[in-house]
């Protein structure tokens, strides 16, 4: 029973992470060195999650054993009164209890793995991903490349802070001291992150659910998407063209006797092919100038990530189409009188799913229950989202306890409700993960970085959401532990630690900063959240000519009439394109039955003309065959009964057909050399 809790949770994170990257990723696209890699670092981010609130109240067990141990031995000469519970009664063990060794060795494994993903391996991997090289050791040269620029930035960083420290008065440096300094980087680094996207999402999460209760603003909301998705997909189809036209010039330039011309079959080989056959029926420019090996590389590297913006953009496009629909849909059926909900356009569904969630159940949900459900838990969001402000502004306070979820998790302990303590850790853990890593799903950065789901994720943003979970789920982690107080470097006071503390280190920043850190953090916090609620950041993009959502702006009015008029015209395409389909089929259906109808009257005279070949026709004699003739009946009473019910005129016919079944069926003699002649 001890481990049962602490199995379930590593399963769970497991299958999580593994529908995780099945929804977004392609495994059978994808190279397997990217799946494996995402998978691990969404796994073990995801068992950081689950497991921490275990380490949690299994630490608080070990404190409340400690300390029985404390008061058992600091009085050794007085007995026990009768009426003090004993330490094994007083303190019970969880029955999420893990044994000691497991944490130590589970967060080791964690956190050097996660780190060696984040900072070494995935970088590379991107590189590689992106470069524009033709063979393995040309890719991975620009990968090195890219990342020493990368890096080296970030270590002539380093080199100025330990020059700082080397130089500070009393301070020694030493191989521990350098550790607690790169975490105190990674750790400022990752919490100044990990603000923005708090910042951003503690006010969106709510607000989203709560617009999301309403369809006409949802509607609204999307037809403007759409206008500006509308221009993005141009600008990437015109940037494909454009390498079309070049492709075009260095195919004709490249024969298939020049040494580059397999590196330019590779830059083809990478088109979709309905670009490749765009690309064979252009016709060849007059006088192309033949390209250099640097020009192809620059050239393939501009295709891979020209058709990686295209890619996410046709599926922006077909996604967000469906969805507009959808609420087209769930609109006109909220004002229909018949309470069974009716698409548009027919989409086949499978059996389980007609069975579990017929029309009518899917009417209640889409027109009635789902507005309120929307709304209560927009409710309980925004009731979290202002707990964990309040408790990132109050957290540093330790007399009194001002932080909402360290007064939760401390009157827990007192009461020794382990269970609670599990609970309510997974629970706030899981929102503030929700609210980060939701903001990184949605992240457009340099037009590039999109996790698409159904399978449309390339490895580019994969690999970029992988690195991006393992660089914030850490510094979040330490950011949790200090909001329940059980991080003895914030609260100044001697506290167990866990063995995740122990590990990954203390939520400590640079030695410049720290002394204004419980001053600007909480600062920070709150005003990012309160630009986010008055929208300061889309009203200043407006105005400076990004188009932005903004409700009572002209050029976001234009943007939604635009996005009405196109959805229109592909809704008049869709339909005339399932017209189509609806046609061919109701046309061959009615050939199938025509053709089936003939067979059936064509059944029935071969079954007559065999009657009438069995009478009229005898079999060839072996003297016969031999010989090379055959020998013919006269017409008997069956052929002549035949003739009588046929009439006259059919009997020609007859004939005909039967001379055909005759040729077919007997053996014929063999030819003669001069039969031609």
């Amino acid at each position: 029973m001890a481990y049962t809790l602490f199995v379930i949770e590593i399963i769970s994170a497991f299958i999580l992470a593994a529908t995780l990257l099945y929804r977004y990723g392609d495994c059978y696209r994808n190279h397997i060195l990217v799946t494996v890699s995402v998978l691990t670092a969404w796994y073990f981010s995801f068992v950081i999650m689950f497991i921490l609130p275990l380490d949690v109240s299994s630490t608080f067990y070990r404190q409340c054993l400690d300390n029985s141990t404390h008061i058992t031995t600091a009085t050794p000469d007085i007995a026990i009164p009768s009426t003090a519970a004993p330490p094994e009664k007083h303190c019970q063990e969880p029955w999420s209890f893990v044994p000691d060794s497991v944490f130590p060795n589970l967060w080791r494994v964690v956190y050097w793995t996660s780190q060696c993903l984040t900072w070494l391996i995935m970088p590379m991997m991107q590189s590689y991903s992106k470069a524009g090289d033709f063979t393995v050791k040309g890719k991975l040269k620009s990968a090195l490349v890219d990342n020493a620029i990368y890096y080296g930035s970030y270590l002539f960083i380093c080199g100025i802070l330990l020059i700082y420290i080397a130089l500070k008065p009393g301070v020694y440096l030493d191989g521990p001291k350098i550790k607690a300094i790169a975490s105190s980087a990674s750790n400022t680094w990752g919490l100044f992150l990990l603000i923005l996207l708090l910042g951003y999402s503690l006010v969106e999460v709510p607000r989203n659910l709560w617009n999301n209760s309403k369809k006409n603003y949802t509607l609204t909301y999307t037809y403007f998407k759409i206008a500006k998705l509308s221009t993005d997909k141009c600008e990437a189809e015109e940037t494909v063209e454009e390498i079309l036209e070049s492709l075009n010039s260095i195919t004709a330039a490249v024969g298939p006797g020049h040494p580059l011309h397999r590196h330019v079959e590779t830059i083809v080989q990478k088109l979709p092919i309905q670009l490749r056959d765009k690309l064979n029926s252009r016709a060849p420019p007059e006088r192309p100038s033949p390209p250099s090996l640097k020009s192809l590389v620059n050239l393939h590297k501009k295709t891979i990530k020209s058709l990686h913006v295209l890619q996410r953009t046709e599926t922006q496009w077909g996604l967000m189409l469906e969805r507009i629909f959808h609420l087209e849909d769930v609109s006109s059926n909220c004002r229909s009188p018949d309470q069974r909900f009716q698409h548009t356009f027919h989409t086949p569904r499978p059996r389980i799913q007609r069975l579990l969630y017929p029309p009518i159940l899917e009417w209640y949900w889409e027109c009635f229950f789902r507005q309120y459900f929307l709304k209560a838990m927009a409710v309980v969001t925004c009731i979290m989202s202002v707990a964990v402000v309040w408790s990132e502004v109050t957290f540093f306070s330790k007399k009194p306890v001002l932080s909402i979820f360290a007064n939760i998790v401390i009157t827990a302990n007192k009461h020794y409700n382990y269970t609670a303590i599990v609970t309510i850790s997974t629970l706030i853990i899981g929102y503030m993960f929700y609210c980060a890593y939701s903001t990184v799903l949605k992240i457009r950065l340099l037009n590039l970085y999109y996790l698409a789901p159904h399978h449309q994720t390339n490895e580019y943003s994969l690999i970029f959401s992988g690195m991006m979970v393992c660089r914030l789920t850490p510094a979040m982690c330490l950011n949790f532990l200090s909001l329940v107080h059980m991080d003895s470097h914030v609260i100044k006071e001697r506290v167990m630690e866990t063995y995740y503390t122990q590990i990954m280190g203390h939520m400590d920043v640079l030695g410049i900063i720290a002394e204004g850190f419980n001053i600007y953090f909480p600062m920070l916090v709150v005003l990012l959240c309160l630009a986010t609620y008055l929208s300061l950041g889309s009203r200043l993009l407006s105005l400076c000519g990004f188009q932005q959502f903004v409700g009572d702006d002209e050029l976001t009015t234009d943007l939604v009439d635009e996005g009405r008029e196109i959805v229109k015209r592909e809704k008049r395409k869709r339909q005339r394109a399932e017209e189509s389909i609806a046609r061919s089929r109701e046309y061959n259906e009615r050939f199938s039955s025509y053709r089936s109808a003939r067979d059936n009257r064509d059944g029935a005279r071969t079954g007559l003309l065999n009657d009438v070949d069995s009478d009229y026709y005898v079999t060839p004699s072996p003297e016969t065959q031999r010989g090379g003739g055959y020998q013919r009946a006269e017409p008997d009473g069956a052929l002549a009964d035949l003739e009588r019910r046929l009439g006259d005129g059919a009997l020609p016919a007859v004939r005909t057909e039967l001379d055909g079944r005759r040729r077919d069926n007997m053996t014929l003699p063999p030819r003669g050399l001069f039969d031609d002649v």
